[in-house]
């Protein structure tokens, strides 16, 4: 089939704008939607085609798919703390599901079959000490998972009433790092993110980086993620979005690396690429929190031959350190 546009979602924050960048490195065209709520307008280049919305409003979303000739959809777009959505958790319904809900519609009405979606690990729960494969029970803690694994289930009932309809959904584990040639990175303020934070602290825009919690089950005492690059994340995008062009069935793959670094080994790398002074304190666990979530690949990198590139947490932290006094430089 011929290839047309690609929609996508929230392509004005971090993991949406890089990949604008590789879908147009890879020769594609790209239209992005985003409502700049948490997205930067500066991260998108002002030739790449961009539309201010929301992903719920469907006669804007058709609207768009017509015009720019829109024949699949990366849909990043949604809210993603894990906290607030504890806190909050009808703002994670609304966000997250009513308004993948409206773009699946719009999709659907306007005719576009193939759709990769923003998942995450977090809809595996905490009982799992070990890599999880994909086969594992779904069991989110919070209102941020279980927001992503309704999505879910609604990809998987429109490709059972539609054959045609395809989708993946990737989920993501510890997304971190910015573009090595420094076009982008993680520019959301009052980010929660561990790696992200302690980037600020490096460069002075916060006076230290809190530990949240001391006492679960690990190494350590403090939680354990499986930390992925972001451009190795893009590229798992890149593959989906191949394999449902050549007509692949619909799949969940996880995206991590394998393996895990506590929160403390985690600001150990950050001492060591120019965070000498680092300061760290102790603080109670968060709400949602889970002691261990580290991925089994064995699937995507079977099916779609995905093979990560960036899979060092020296280099993933020096990038997202690069990116942060860019950015600072910025606002000077």
């Amino acid at each position: 089939m011929s290839k047309g546009r690609i929609l996508v979602t929230g392509g004005a924050g971090y993991i949406g704008s890089h990949a604008v960048l590789a879908l147009r490195e890879a020769g594609e065209s790209v239209v992005v939607l985003d409502d700049l709520s948490t997205g930067s307008r500066e991260s998108i280049a002002p030739d790449v085609p961009f539309v201010e919305g929301d992903v719920a409003n469907g006669d804007l979303v058709r609207r768009v798919i017509g015009e720019h000739g829109v024949d699949a959809v990366m849909h990043f777009a949604g809210s993603i703390v894990v906290s607030e959505s504890v806190a909050d958790p009808l703002k994670y319904y609304r966000n997250n599901v009513c308004g993948g809900r409206n773009l699946v519609e719009a999709c659907a009405s306007a005719g576009v079959k193939r759709f990769i979606f923003s998942s995450t690990a977090t809809v595996y729960g905490g009982v799992y000490s070990g890599p999880i494969p994909e086969d594992a029970d779904t069991s989110p803690v919070h209102a941020y998972g279980t927001s992503k694994l309704i999505t879910e289930w609604m990809l998987r009932d429109m490709a059972i009433a539609d054959p045609e309809f395809r989708y993946v959904a990737l989920r993501y584990f510890n997304v971190a790092g910015a573009d090595l040639q420094g076009r982008a990175g993680q520019s959301t303020e009052n980010s929660t993110l561990l790696i992200k934070v302690a980037s600020e602290a490096v460069v002075g825009l916060r006076d230290k980086v809190l530990v949240f919690g001391e006492d679960y089950e690990t190494r350590d005492g403090t939680c354990i993620r499986d930390y992925i690059h972001v451009t190795d994340l893009v590229d798992a995008h890149l593959l989906a979005l191949a394999h449902l062009r050549a007509d692949g069935d619909s799949q969940h793959l996880n995206c991590g690396y394998g393996h895990g670094y506590s929160a403390l080994e985690v600001l150990d790398a950050v001492r060591r690429n120019g965070g000498e002074n680092l300061v760290i304190e102790k603080a109670p666990r968060r709400p949602g929190d889970v002691p261990v979530l580290v991925a089994d690949v064995a699937r995507i990198k079977e099916r779609f031959g995905w093979q990560p590139q960036h899979d060092d947490i020296d280099g993933t932290v020096r990038s997202a350190i690069e990116w942060e006094r860019k950015l600072l430089d910025g606002r000077a």
